[in-house]
């Protein structure tokens, strides 16, 4: 048994002799290989570039979107950015209104309340707007389902551009452009740039039609939030816009940015995809789900130094505050879950309560996917409607089962891993039955149970200083790109001590015998760990990644899981 629970899962066999030619050791040869590569050409590509960037004029729509944003600011319109109130619409709002704004133009932005609006498109918004004197509206991160509210822009007399990347439904709005790297008809060659890339690439060309300078680079760390907080994959485009956008990050002079990174505790020059994932775009995304997303934009859009260490600190408390009821939230969860279905036997989780506030249903969701490996459906519910957030896994694609249950919905919007919709109350018990049957069809035959994927199975002293070297080339890791990972088998504990304020994390030194060099000593951290039982002299196979140590002089270990070697015998198969 496993201290986790998780079940450990090696990948395929890496066939011999593949990727020969590629100037690389044979265990990188082997990583590159599971990533998806096939010939040294795309191995020596991914690893060392040149960049992969397209031409936006590939994407769809983008001519007549230029065209219409060039009028606009030519006569001086008013052009409305109307974002999503997550990090990537917040960010890619940011960039469209510094780029109009650029070239003189008159842009504002606008993100709804997520308690009073609700997701996307609202008329009541674009009636404001409107009387704002917004002869433009352009959408950002939401619109491509927005077919009703399209239709009243146009009668406000208000033209339309839509810059998504959500999924396509068969019914199109009827805006003046659509530009969405996922439609069918689409040719640009990455379809999951996040919007804040597609913001980017849209803001580039209209400043090179309108032969003016842009300094794109200043905006790549924008991109770089974006892209990792909305968890876009980090291959191809993606991952070299992160890439470019983390050395931005570093020596950004956006004074918000450096002091949302003093705030979270981050040094700039080391800033990375995890840091953005697990500090930067959280503290973001508490300012919409507990207050107002206006409040991270202002804050990214913020020219003085000290109000924006002000703002930086509200949002670090709101961040704090969002940890404490996303933890009561999950424990209710845990009880409603237990009351409902307390085999775990069915293939989607599906709950909600009024105490389970709108703006962490996304959270306790996307925990419970990833705990109980199975898709999840949470809601808040009010008086007459509830507000849900999904979270999936790879195996179930949530936005179509959504589509298959419209009826049942007032709207709904998302993509395969992620979506969300508003139901009338008595319409909750019957689309839960339809997704089931959706999910039940979709998953027969699939393992319900959470996983620890493995690339490679080796002795700690199989870890040389080449490999190591290259190791962090293969970055930036997250959605997609996932940071290599070894098993470790009948490694000694040669030093244990239980860390952190409550207890639940350990920090080791484990020793290997064997292998090249004839034996090592590894420091390593084991996050959430703290109660499996790890005592000094004990022999475990361990699943680990590796890291930077805590003061960026070295590597560690960072250890996913640990079993007691003579328990793990499937692990060994």
């Amino acid at each position: 048994m496993t201290a986790s629970g998780r079940r450990w899962r090696l990948r395929g066999r890496f066939p011999e002799g593949a990727l020969e030619g590629a100037p690389y050791p044979t265990l990188m040869r082997h990583l590159l290989w599971h990533r998806g590569l096939r010939t040294a050409a795309e191995a020596q590509r991914f690893m060392e570039g040149p960049p992969q960037e397209y031409d936006p004029m590939l994407l769809p729509d983008i001519e007549v979107a230029l065209s219409r944003l060039e009028e606009a600011v030519r006569s001086g319109e008013r052009i409305a950015v109307y974002g999503d109130f997550d990090v990537d619409g917040v960010t890619a709002s940011a960039l469209m209104v510094e780029g109009l704004s650029a070239l003189d133009g008159d842009a504002i932005a606008y993100i709804p309340d997520r308690f009073s609006e609700g997701y996307g498109l609202n008329c009541g918004a674009l009636d404001r707007l409107r009387k704002d004197g917004a002869t433009l509206l352009v959408a950002v991160d939401c619109g491509t389902s927005s077919i009703v509210e399209v239709a009243h822009a146009r009668k406000l007399g208000m033209d339309v551009l839509i810059l998504d990347h959500h999924s396509v439904p068969p019914e199109l709005p009827a805006a003046t452009a659509l530009v969405n790297p996922k439609r069918p008809d689409s040719r640009y060659p990455e379809p999951e740039l996040a919007s804040v890339g597609i913001a980017y690439k849209l803001m580039g060309a209209l400043h090179e039609s309108m032969g003016r300078s842009w300094d794109g680079d200043r905006q790549l760390d924008l991109v770089a939030l974006g892209t990792v907080a909305d968890v876009a994959p980090l291959l191809n485009e993606n991952r070299w816009l992160l890439k470019r956008g983390l050395k931005a990050m570093g020596r950004s002079e956006r004074p918000g940015l450096r002091a949302l990174m003093e705030a979270s505790g981050i040094d700039a020059a080391r800033v990375d995809a995890e840091s953005i994932g697990y500090r930067l775009a959280p503290r973001l995304n508490a300012a919409g789900r507990l207050k107002h997303a206006r409040l991270a934009l202002e804050l990214l859009l913020e020219r003085d130094e000290g109000e924006a260490l002000r703002r930086a600190e509200e949002l670090t408390a709101l961040n704090l505050e969002r940890q404490e009821r996303t933890t009561a939230a999950l424990e209710l969860a845990a009880e409603l879950l237990a009351e409902d279905d307390p085999d775990q036997t069915e293939p989607l989780l599906f709950l909600g309560h009024e105490d389970i506030p709108s703006g962490i249903v996304g959270l306790v969701a996307g925990r419970l996917a990833e705990e109980r490996h199975r898709p999840a459906v949470v809601y808040e519910r009010q008086a007459e409607t509830s507000r849900a957030s999904c979270r999936s896994i790879p195996e179930f694609d949530i936005t179509g089962a959504l589509r298959g249950c419209a009826e049942l919905l007032e709207r709904f919007g998302g993509h395969r891993a992620a979506a969300g919709f508003t139901a009338r109350n008595e319409n909750l018990e019957p689309l839960k039955e339809g997704l089931l049957r959706a999910a039940e069809e979709a998953l027969a035959g699939v393992e319900l149970a959470p996983v620890i994927d493995i690339d490679a199975a080796l002795p700690l002293g199989a870890l040389r200083g080449k490999e190591t070297r290259l190791l962090s080339q293969m970055g930036p890791f997250g959605q997609g790109n996932p940071e290599p990972t070894f098993l470790s088998r009948g490694v000694e504990v040669a030093d244990c001590r239980i860390i952190g304020s409550d207890g639940k994390h350990l920090r080791m030194k484990l020793r290997d015998q064997y292998g090249a060099g004839g034996g090592v000593t590894w420091p390593a951290i084991a996050f959430g760990l703290g109660e499996a039982g790890v005592r000094e002299g004990q022999r475990l196979d361990v699943v680990y990644s590796l890291a930077a140590d805590r003061r960026g002089n070295g590597l560690e270990l960072r250890v996913k899981d640990v079993a007691a070697t003579e328990q793990n015998q499937e692990a060994r198969s």
